[in-house]
């Protein structure tokens, strides 16, 4: 087990590298380098939260670039308090939330690529999808949902999911090439850990409604899930758009990653406060001047005062 100091981790070990062969046994489910949880929790996390918050309000007053976060799991992994407790600390103003459960009647109306178009955020802001295009090729497949959906029964044969593949490999890159970046997160919990969490929804009453026969049935294919997210890693992990494969058994553990995670693509695109153009610049020594003439105190002094109270 790795040994961090100062709550350095490097990603790097939990990307996919393009065209890598992935055996998901291989990948560790739980916390895999020697980093203390009190420390992580009380120090490393709010620190790298601090990050993210300055690298988004960049993002959003730069308003060029926008950033796509793709979560995708086992039921169970954790995925709703991965959004909760990493990417609610942000301005929600600037953060969007999208879950893709079901198609709908109208949804199944359309390509499948649509609900997700409609999801996708604007320049300068942060998407968050929970689940995500690649259900498409995935719970459709467990399913057998493609025979008993609308697509035309001469466009379905068996080499439809190698073409589904590239298909979202080409509009990954048609976005990364209109300045939307993209990270995909598979949280990787063992089924050891699934069913203790399953049980938990079980037995605790607050987590009572977040109980599923679903969940039950689906943990049915466990094995089904597990090679095909294989498949799908291997084929659709992109230097422009990595997937990461994060331990999911530690939550703590999985939070912090995925905070680091998105902190190293912000940092990639590099978000700049715009600088004001003559006029504006003009207008702020104005507006400096006119504050002057109705306080005794140097604006420095001001400034200073309204730090300590921010504190």
């Amino acid at each position: 087990m790795e040994n961090i100091k100062k709550g350095k981790i490097d990603i790097d070990r939990y990307r996919v590298k393009e065209n890598e062969k992935v055996n998901l046994k291989k990948f560790p489910t739980k916390r895999d380098v020697d980093i203390d949880k009190v420390e992580v929790k009380n120090a490393f996390f709010p620190e790298v939260i601090e990050q993210l918050k300055l690298y988004q309000e960049k993002l959003y007053a730069q308003n060029t670039y926008g950033l796509i976060i793709v979560l995708q799991a086992m039921d169970a992994a954790g995925k709703d308090g991965t959004v909760n407790h990493v990417f609610a600390n942000l301005d929600p103003g600037g953060v969007s939330v999208a879950s893709f459960k079901q198609p709908t009647t109208e949804e199944k109306d359309h390509d499948y690529m649509w609900r997700i178009n409609k999801a996708l955020p604007p320049r300068g802001n942060i998407g968050i999808f929970n689940r995500s295009h690649y259900e498409d090729v995935i719970v459709t497949r467990v399913h057998n949902l493609i025979s008993t959906g609308q697509l035309p029964r001469d466009l379905i044969d068996r080499n439809i999911w190698m073409e589904r593949y590239e298909q979202i490999n080409n509009w990954e890159k048609y976005l990364h090439q209109n300045g939307f970046y993209m990270v995909k997160i598979f949280l990787h919990v063992s089924k050891e850990e699934q069913q203790k969490r399953l049980i938990d929804r079980i037995f605790n009453q607050e987590k009572n409604w977040k109980f599923s026969m679903g969940d039950i049935h689906e943990r049915e294919h466990w094995d089904e899930y597990r090679e095909l997210y294989e498949e799908l890693l291997e084929n659709t992990s992109k230097d422009r758009s990595p997937w990461y494969i994060v331990p999911a058994d530690n939550k703590w553990f999985t939070r912090y990653v995925v905070a680091l995670i998105t902190l190293d693509v912000l940092k990639k695109i590099d978000p700049k406060f715009p600088k004001l153009s003559p006029e504006e610049q003009k207008q702020l020594e104005q507006f400096r001047d006119m504050i002057k003439k109705e306080t005794d105190k140097p604006l420095e002094e001001i400034r200073k005062e309204m730090e300590k109270e921010e504190k």
